[in-house]
């Protein structure tokens, strides 16, 4: 028995099949594996920023959400070893966060009077995950101030009473605030700051009735682990779909289109003959190995983030000048797989401890350890500094008799300087004794690391002129 089947059921099938063929028309597993890499290098930051887009404003069952677009979510608290959901949490200055929505208005954001040796910062993040600008203490000052966030397309007037308008190039941004804790009694007035920063929609700054809210967005769900399998390319398509293109990469994403990745494409592995797929995701495997290659060549570089964090302006520099490559995309790549919203490096860089001064890792279970500064040597900073200890295996804070995570540049009253002026911290998991425990940072009774966090640096900390002193071996 024959079947027939109708003519107008075939169409489409048909038409499916040949776009597909025609798709891959002239494309050899060479090039798809090239584009695959290329692409996969270009889109990761935006991917994983999609991941806290999703879990801080989409996904209202997940334990990270913050809140709908626009809501600046605040928390005035200090972290300690119970705070296990970040990684090397920062406990110097508790932070809110934000997604902005600039598709049908600006966003005005309102600060208040802050103490002038008081350090306040708002990051503001685009899509692609540059740093396009800061308000806060080192950029706009300690004073009142008001500030226009304006997306690409629009076109109208600054009002009265705005200090300035900073133009985002994507349509979608976040927000990372912070706000110095001097020490746990200061925690109310923190909190009393976080109340005071507003951030509102342009109409309801001006007090005018709000227009019609913006279209929806496809927004698919988010699953763990498709950041780093081509997977992740139809997330690359629906954060490609919210911004325009910028005119000069116009003929990367023509390349791109070739897999069907871009703005107004569906990325489908499967519509792919099996060559092509396997070229796409060794394209991807490569990729990634990129990164983590790079990222594991400068792990030595104390200034690292400094020179792949910034504005989409400073990278396309840096790369050139600092890695003599064509383009910046591995650097932005490498900033969001190993310190995603990192600071710009005029705001705070981040200088690690993971070997002693002979190169050997830091086990505080077998030895003691010292960082001397010479008189007159502490970190060059316009705002602070802090020096925070964590977990060699989880990377969390320390349980410890004295509740002390870090020292600070705001306990400096409180040292105990050597006889010719110089300073010590003792690193070990034992009081030193009760007359040097206001220099002591406890250590776990095992593996660990330290950060430095140092706010502000001054040139010489970004030239390179002033590095950090080593972690010694304590002399008995």
């Amino acid at each position: 028995m024959k079947i027939k089947i109708p003519i107008l059921i075939l169409i489409p099938i048909l038409v499916a099949a040949f776009s597909a063929c025609n798709q891959q028309k002239g494309l050899s597993p060479e090039e798809a594996r090239a584009i695959a890499k290329e692409a996969y290098i270009y889109g990761f930051p935006m991917v994983v920023n999609y991941k806290t887009m999703y879990a801080f404003t989409l996904d209202k069952i997940n334990p990270k959400y913050k809140g709908p677009f626009n809501y600046l979510a605040c928390d005035a608290r200090l972290l300690t070893p119970e705070d296990t959901t970040i990684v090397s949490p920062n406990s110097d200055t508790p932070e809110c966060y934000m997604w902005g929505d600039l598709r049908k208005e600006p966003m005005v954001i309102t600060v208040p009077k802050m103490e002038p040796d008081r350090y306040y910062s708002f990051q503001l993040i685009d899509l692609y995950t540059h740093n396009f600008a800061y308000i806060g203490t080192l950029s706009t000052g300690n004073d009142v101030g008001k500030y226009m966030i304006t997306g690409s397309g629009w076109k109208g007037e600054t009002p009265q009473g705005i200090d300035k308008a900073i133009p985002c190039e994507t349509p979608l941004f976040f927000i990372v605030v912070r706000t110095q804790l001097f020490d746990p009694d200061d925690l109310k007035r923190v909190k009393e700051i976080q109340d005071a920063y507003k951030v509102e929609t342009l109409s309801e700054y001006l007090g005018d009735e709000p227009g019609a809210g913006a279209e929806s967005i496809n927004t698919p769900k988010w699953n763990e682990g498709v950041q780093f399998t081509a997977a992740m390319f139809p997330y690359m398509n629906a954060m490609m779909n919210i911004v325009e293109p910028f005119p000069e990469e116009k003929e990367l994403m023509e390349r791109f289109a070739k897999l069907n990745i871009g703005k107004g494409k569906t990325f489908n592995l499967n519509d792919f003959d099996p060559g092509i797929q396997k070229a796409i995701e060794e394209g991807v495997d490569e990729g990634f190995s990129d990164m983590e290659n790079f990222t594991k060549k400068m792990n030595s570089d104390p200034i690292i983030s400094a020179k792949i964090v910034g504005t989409r302006k400073f990278l396309m520099q840096s790369a050139k000048e600092n890695y003599q490559m064509d383009n910046f995309y591995l650097i932005r790549a490498a900033a969001a797989y190993i310190g995603l919203y990192a600071n710009s490096g005029e705001e705070a860089v981040y200088p690690i401890y993971l070997m002693d001064a002979d190169g050997n890792p830091l086990n505080a279970s077998t030895n003691n350890y010292t960082i001397t500064f010479p008189d007159g040597q502490l970190p060059p900073v316009k705002a602070f500094w802090s020096l925070t200890m964590y977990d060699g295996k989880t990377q969390q804070m320390i349980n410890n008799p004295l509740n002390r995570y870090l020292l600070n540049s705001s306990m400096q009253k409180g040292f105990v300087y050597n006889k010719d002026g110089s300073l010590t911290f003792y690193i070990q998991k034992d009081s030193p004794g009760k007359s040097l425990e206001n220099n002591w940072l406890p250590a776990p009774d095992g593996s660990f690391d330290c950060i430095w966090r140092l706010y502000g640096p001054e040139e010489s900390v970004l030239n390179g002129e002033w590095v950090n002193p080593p972690m010694e071996i304590a002399k008995d």
